[in-house]
């Protein structure tokens, strides 16, 4: 049976698309659906949540990072023995970057590319038959993105809801749910987002509280009867990250945690191992292993453990004298000489690079990346190009004097200078690498 596709949209971030999509998972995984999640942008923390309401891991599908036939190919993997795939929007619907036709970035380009039809969630606090206005733009901007149907979300009052809906349902755009305001349905965020779904207290019991919300508050049966089939043209990998090694010790705890499911999932579907180590657990990488990946995370939130972490460290000096090790964002962060944190405390760090990095002078640095290597290392071969983006607060406070991995830019091409940093064995950037470009 050809698996279905809905997408999740809304005018902005904090319209409450994540709880929605969440208790839509887990609604319908309780009627015994094989469902499926997945975000349309550059998000490491949702598709686990998607993966904690469904049992099925979810997946980024990214139209500006990835090129169009590993886009297929995942979008494909996603419709594979399952009935519906529920691609939830990063920010608003139509948010990308200027681009070329269909690499924007945006869940629109999805929703155009695969012909899918999008679910309207609506914050109408504060407003009433405004919100059809708000709607009409909606289905109206573009005509080959379809809008399907409309949630109401935040609503006051019956009253409420039936001022809003029936100023929508005049435009022919069926309303299929309202939620009333209730913050205790609000998940936790933080710095970079959401608290993660694996550091969530009664995890389980919030998803299933936003599953009985999804049930009383949607009308399931008309969701499901709006999603259209999803059936992506050929695809394959060949864009996809390679492994960077046939072993790969993989730092994996509460401050390295940012490991996209589809680069880990396509380096087994590869043949590679990763064999997981905690950094907070004092744990170092095994030394049978080929190379060392330190993701990104939030290790600016446990410097004082990792600094005191002596096997760690060690450990992870002596894997570095001999094999690669690179890190991402937060791994750069360990990398370097030190981190000062948001108390302006300065901790030790592995020194396995020269850099110096601060979280207590915080400037949020975000958008999409474009980087040439300009030397081999795990990320891959001199003269590779690949696709990402940045995502963070802590700043470098001093650059020290290793070699630069390469040549960035923005998503946009516009040059921004060189990246990273590279000693010997070991490498680094604040940038997170996504596909090849």
């Amino acid at each position: 049976m050809t698996a279905r596709g809905l997408i999740i949209g809304a005018p902005r971030s904090g319209s409450g698309k994540t709880s929605v999509t969440i208790g839509l998972l887990r609604a319908l995984a309780r009627r015994g659906l094989r469902v499926r999640g997945a975000k349309s942008g550059p998000d490491y923390i949702d598709p686990g949540f998607h993966r904690a309401a469904t049992g099925l891991p979810g997946v980024n599908l990214d139209s500006w990072a990835m090129a169009p036939s590993l886009l297929n190919q995942l979008a494909t993997d996603a419709a594979t023995d399952t009935d519906l795939v529920i691609i939830e929007s990063a920010m608003g619907l139509f948010d990308g970057i200027p681009s070329e036709k269909g690499r924007s970035g945006s869940a629109a380009d999805l929703a155009r590319l695969y012909g899918l039809p999008v679910l309207l969630v609506l914050d109408v606090s504060g407003q009433s038959q405004t919100s059809a206005a708000i709607a009409k733009g909606f289905a109206t901007y573009d005509p080959d993105v379809r809008i399907a149907g409309v949630v109401l979300n935040r609503l006051g009052s019956d009253r409420h809801r039936r001022l809003a809906g029936d100023a929508i349902e005049a435009l022919s755009l069926p309303v299929v749910g309202g939620i009333l305001r209730d913050p205790s349905l609000s998940l936790p965020e933080r710095h970079l987002g959401l608290v993660q779904a694996e550091e969530h207290a009664d995890l389980f019991a919030h998803i299933d509280k936003l599953a009985d919300m999804a049930e009383r508050s949607l009308d399931l049966d008309a969701i499901v009867a709006l999603a259209t089939p999803l059936a992506p043209a050929g695809g394959d990998q060949s864009f996809a990250l390679s492994p960077p090694g046939q072993r790969i010790a993989l730092a994996q705890d509460a401050a390295f945690t940012f490991l996209y499911p589809h680069v880990a999932a396509n380096w087994r579907a590869m043949g590679a191992e990763l064999v997981p180590f905690s950094p907070l657990a004092d744990q170092a990488p095994d030394p049978s292993c080929d190379v060392c990946w330190l993701p990104g995370g939030y290790p600016e939130l446990h410097p004082g453990r990792l600094a005191a972490a002596s096997n760690f460290l060690s450990g992870t000096r002596r894997f570095a004298s001999t094999k690669p090790v690179h890190g991402e964002c937060g791994g750069f962060m360990v990398l370097g000489e030190t981190i000062e944190d948001a108390d302006g405390v300065t901790h030790p760090m592995l020194g396995l690079l020269g850099h110096a990095t601060s979280f207590a002078k915080r400037k949020m640095n975000l958008g999409y990346r474009q980087a040439r290597l300009s030397a081999p290392c795990p990320l891959g071969a001199k003269g590779s190009v690949i696709r990402g983006h940045e995502f963070h607060y802590a700043q470098t406070i001093s650059q020290g004097t290793d070699a630069p991995l390469g040549e960035i830019a923005d998503g946009q091409g516009n040059p921004l200078g060189t990246f990273g940093g590279r000693r010997e064995h070991v490498s680094g950037t604040f940038f997170h690498a996504i596909a090849r470009g």
